[in-house]
């Protein structure tokens, strides 16, 4: 059973809540027919679930997440919105509880790496689709994150967030994976792709510095690391000044490399 790494302290949510189906899902949105049932899984504090449930007006979105929690803040954006077509729902991703040939679509973003069994997922989203429909996955691959300045601190933190990730049971370089993971959930018909997050404008440089800054010394991935012997707090906080010290670098950018599946139903 793999653990959460990040929590929902409110640094993770400032940056989940920053996604959109513009900047997190856009491989999927052009293959979205207004009349579609959707299944959103993972879909934290539902700002991309949101979106989707928008460009499916005719249709509906289900949206599911572990935890009862999070689904309180995706129900209340929701209803910010004035969205009426989506519902909410916890699940388990490795055991879903719905019938077979549920969906049009089921759509997952940065989950898979956050499992103990991805490929046990897939084959559940596979199931519980149409025959037709699509399963969409995308999950970031934190090798392959770059950065300028050179800061000794974030080599330190990528170091550390892959140990702790994976002691905690997930795969932090997804990305990369995600054909293969698909290839052994049965699928012949995928198409793959990568997609990239870019933060190089000054205000960009300093939310993502801050989130991350916070996140380090403050979230579950703190807790995680201190606990499993990866990081003690100064260690942790030396990483959060190395954060702060990349954002107000001036020239300072970071990408952030995405894989992304789309999986055809037979």
């Amino acid at each position: 059973m793999a653990v959460y790494t990040h929590g929902h302290h409110d640094s993770v949510l400032r940056s989940h809540r920053w996604r959109t189906a513009a900047n997190s899902a856009a491989y999927l949105t052009g293959a979205l027919r207004p009349d579609m049932h959707v299944l959103d899984l993972g879909c934290g504090p539902g700002t991309i679930t949101a979106d989707l449930a928008a460009l499916v007006p005719r249709g509906r979105v289900t949206a599911v997440d572990a935890e009862e929690g999070i689904l309180a803040r995706a129900r209340a954006a929701a209803a910010e919105r004035g969205v009426t077509n989506v519902e909410f729902a916890v699940a388990d991703a490795e055991a879903l509880d719905f019938p077979d040939d549920s969906f049009d679509v089921v759509h997952a973003h940065q989950v898979l790496q956050h499992l103990a069994h991805p490929v046990r997922a897939l084959e559940e989203m596979r199931r519980v689709c149409r025959p037709g429909g699509l399963v969409a996955a995308r999950d970031a691959d934190y090798a392959a994150m770059t950065w300028y300045p050179e800061v000794p601190a974030l080599d330190d933190w990528l170091d550390t967030y892959r140990r702790v990730a994976r002691a905690s049971g997930g795969e932090p370089d997804a990305g990369r994976r995600l054909l293969g993971w698909a290839r052994e959930a049965g699928f012949e018909d995928v198409t793959a792709s990568a997609g990239a997050w870019c933060f190089a404008t000054a205000e960009e440089r300093a939310w993502w510095s801050e989130s991350w800054a916070d996140r380090t010394v403050a979230s579950s991935y703190a807790r995680l690391a201190v606990d499993g012997g990866h990081a003690d707090a100064a260690g942790l906080a030396r990483i959060a000044e190395g954060w702060r010290e990349w954002g107000a670098a001036g020239g300072a950018w970071f990408a952030v490399l995405h894989g992304e599946v789309l999986c055809r139903v037979p």
